[in-house]
């Protein structure tokens, strides 16, 4: 077969494509050579650097010595939701001697490679996850053989790794029943991407809360977003030209409210007196804009923390199990939600 020209941003498919082997087989070869023959390995390798997959400095058999590196894998290190748990998984590596490399997952295809580099070369002696996914294909054999990992905000029970994070189908059943409590029966959610878990459980405490008082769910009221200003805006425009349009919105994240608060200023629609917004997370703007926003408080820093102290235990040989740490979160009550049709 002949060489190919190194691929811009290549990817395992790509090693694969050159290997003429399976994207599984590039896994196993690169991240736990002792499942594949000799042969295998050394065409995946020549295949994984011609495709510039690889450095090809990267030397076989290198003897693994402790990094005091951590690699944090963020889905998008843009949203400042992550800033607090980040800072928190920080300055608790710091104390302990670490050092933090972040990885932004938002391109996946563009990162992968160098998270392969980090990981065979032996430069990171941990991971943190803090989205629900792995940044690159690997079985469940194949992560055994992967340095310790921990996911820290999500919960993905499939990946069988430690996880800290908060019970959101119950902090989002809390927050539509308080917006009940004020009075609220047209209450839209706002939700964020299907494949996330924690988007799953928010809106199944958003339809919980529902039933258990009665009231129908009507899909056209949930929207999805993708978590960003610009997807919570279109969303709060398509509910309320509904044609009984809600009169509270309940939303997975800060950004996706302030997107629709916005919106709302935008169309004419006074806040909370025709419209409450509530939002989740509490990211330092939900507090500075106008009115200052209603929110489920997330423990963020302690978040960070407490996943780098498990991963901390796990690094240096203690028994971590698998499975849920949950830790509290709170409702902040704060100007953008108020009973419907109310005056200031």
């Amino acid at each position: 077969m002949k060489p190919k020209k190194p691929v811009v941003n290549a990817t395992m498919k790509d090693v694969a494509v050159q290997a003429n082997v399976s994207t599984a087989t590039v896994s196993r070869a690169l991240m736990n050579p002792d499942k594949v023959s000799q042969s295998t390995r050394n065409r995946v390798e020549q295949a994984a650097m011609e495709v510039g997959y690889l450095p090809h400095s990267l030397g076989r058999n290198i003897k693994r010595s402790e990094s005091r590196t951590i690699l944090v894998i963020v889905p998008d290190i843009c949203d400042p939701f992550f800033s607090e748990i980040i800072r928190g998984i920080e300055v608790t590596a710091a104390s302990q001697g670490y050092l933090v490399l972040i990885g932004d997952c938002a391109h996946q295809n563009q990162q992968e490679k160098t998270f392969i580099d980090l990981i065979i070369t032996k430069q990171i002696d941990g991971m943190l996850l803090l989205g629900s996914r792995l940044p690159f294909d690997a079985s469940k054999e194949e992560q055994r053989n992967l340095p310790p990992m921990v996911m820290a905000n999500e919960f993905a029970p499939e990946l069988e790794l430690p996880t800290v994070h908060i019970d959101n189908l119950t902090a989002a059943f809390n927050a539509v029943y308080y917006l009940q409590e004020l009075g609220h029966k047209r209450i839209a959610c706002i939700a964020g991407p299907e494949e996330m878990p924690l988007c799953h459980y928010r809106l199944q405490g958003y339809v919980q809360a529902l039933r258990r008082n009665g009231i129908v769910v009507d899909p056209h009221y949930i929207a999805r977003g993708d978590f960003t200003y610009e997807a919570g805006a279109a969303a709060l425009a398509q509910l309320i030209a509904l044609p009984e349009p809600p009169t509270a919105i309940f939303c997975h994240s800060d950004v996706m409210a302030l997107g629709a608060l916005s919106q709302a200023k935008r169309s004419g629609l006074k806040v909370p007196e025709e419209l409450s917004i509530m939002g989740f997370d509490d990211i330092a703007l939900s507090q500075f804009c106008d009115p200052p926003l209603t929110t489920v408080a997330q423990p963020r820093f302690d978040i960070g923390r407490e996943a780098m102290l498990l991963l901390l235990d796990n690094i240096n040989g203690q028994n971590v199990s698998s499975g849920s740490r949950l830790l509290d979160c709170d409702l902040i009550e704060r100007g953008s939600t108020a009973a419907p049709g109310s005056r200031k």
